[in-house]
This record gives structure tokens, sequence and C-alpha cells, in this order.
């Protein structure tokens, strides 16, 4: 018997991975996020399967359904919404299961924010305008954020930030960020990446809070700030297809003559 952790991406069913698929369809015990797991995707478990939306459970609740599922040894799809390794709650069952002695796997999957930079149809790291992406949050109802791992901290770096669960803090990310990435930095709110609503909405760092009240989003929103949200027209090409740019797939070819 084996818990899979799968990610089953942001929310368009076609981007579950192969194998996660595969699990679904044949555990007898599916557990899913039904605030953000489309039911399409858990409508492929076996006709015979318990399936179960974990949105109103407790830890307890869940991990007592896993117990259960092992006692009668049988599989269980644990669905978690994008990739299980990015705030899906999953370290703590991961903990509870340890103790248990029960075994599980975890399946990665699509994190909203490489779905989001998909659909934009933009690269996150521009050659010298940023090469690093920094995915974080910020401090709201949940836990607290730890020592320097606050906006003015990150925002020093001149990173992409994909700033997750803090669409009703945009007053407080712009107050810290501005200063940093100046007040026309481009921001791209991405709000239900790969749903059938899904919307984005364009501003910068002194214009999208009113934007964004203007559109009535107040959840299930991702923030991305960054200068490579808009780059220049005119920045330099990766060296990674460069003709003069030698490496062990493409070595130096030797002159003719």
């Amino acid at each position: 018997m084996t818990v899979y952790f799968i990610g089953a991406g942001p929310g368009d069913p076609d981007l579950i991975t192969v194998r996660g698929l595969k699990l679904i369809q044949s555990c007898p015990v599916c557990l899913y996020a039904g605030s953000l797991v489309p039911e399409e995707i858990v409508a492929a478990a076996p006709s015979d399967a318990r399936v179960i939306d974990t949105a109103p459970m407790t830890l307890d609740d869940i991990i007592a359904e896993i117990e259960v599922a092992h006692g009668n040894g049988v599989d269980v799809a644990r669905v978690h919404s994008g990739d299980p390794s990015i705030y899906g709650a999953t370290a703590e069952q991961m903990r509870r299961l340890d103790a248990l002695g029960i075994p599980y796997e975890v399946i990665p999957g699509v994190p909203a924010f490489a779905a989001a930079a998909a659909a934009l149809k933009t690269e996150l790291t521009i050659p010298e305008v940023a090469q690093t992406i920094i995915v974080t949050r910020t401090t709201m109802k949940s836990s607290a954020m730890p020592n320097n791992e606050d906006l003015e901290t990150l925002g020093r770096s001149g990173a992409t930030l994909a700033i997750h669960l803090s669409i009703r803090n945009l007053r407080e990310i712009e107050r810290k960020l501005a200063p940093l990435y100046g007040p026309d930095c481009p921001v791209i709110v991405a709000y239900r990446v790969g749903w059938p609503d899904q919307a984005f909405i364009h501003g910068t760092l002194s214009t999208i809070a009113d934007e964004v009240r203007k559109a009535k989003i107040t959840r299930t929103a991702l923030i991305f700030v960054g200068h490579a949200l808009k780059p220049a027209q005119d920045f330099r090409d990766s060296a990674l297809y460069d003709a003069d740019h030698v490496h062990v797939l493409r070595p130096k070819r030797k002159a003719k003559g």
C-alpha cells in the first residue's frame, strides 16, 4: 500500500502528468483538495473508488482516512493543486505518515507560476534583466514569514517575484517594492490560472492595486513583479544558441582552407 501525493497542476485538467493521471485512475481511494482541484481530474478515479473532498476536513480527518486505507491494503491518490512542493501543506502529512510507518511517494505537478508564464507567452528569465525567480508570499492570516524572507530583503535581488497567497496585500507589496523596483515596474496578477475563467491583469507597482480592486479579485491569484515581464525589445540574445558560443554539444568548428 502506498499514498501518492499527486500534483494536479493549476487547474487545466490537461496539465496533469501522465503518471499522476494513471495513478488516479488506479487507486481505490482518492483524497483531493476540492477547492483547487478540478472535478474532471478526480472523475478519472475508478467508478467504485472512495473519492473524498478534503477541503472541509482537518489534518486528523485526512490521516484517519489514510490509516483506514492502509489497514485495507489499498493505495491512496492524495491529489493537490499545482506542485506538492509549493504551499501544498504536504510536509505535515508526510510527517504523520512517517510516524505511522505508512509509505508514500510524491508525483510532481505543473506549478501555477509556470502555467501562468506559459499562458502569457513570457520567459521569466531574460538575459541581463533577470536570471532568478523567487517564489514567495507575504504574511497575512497564515503563518508568519521567517526572518530574512520579507519582501524588502528578497526585493533587493531585483529578481522576478512570484508572490502567492497575497492578493489582499497589494498596497503593502507596492509600499515595500516600489523603492527597490521603481513604481513603474511591471506587475501582472494571474487569476485562477488554468481554469475557464482565467484572467490576467496588467499594471505597475503604482497602479495594480486599483486595477485589481476594479476587477473585484480577492482570492486565488498569483502576483508577478519584475522587469523581465516587459523587457526592452533590444535585450541581448541568450548565449545558448549564439554561433560564437562553444560548448560540448557544439564544439568550435575548424576553419576551412
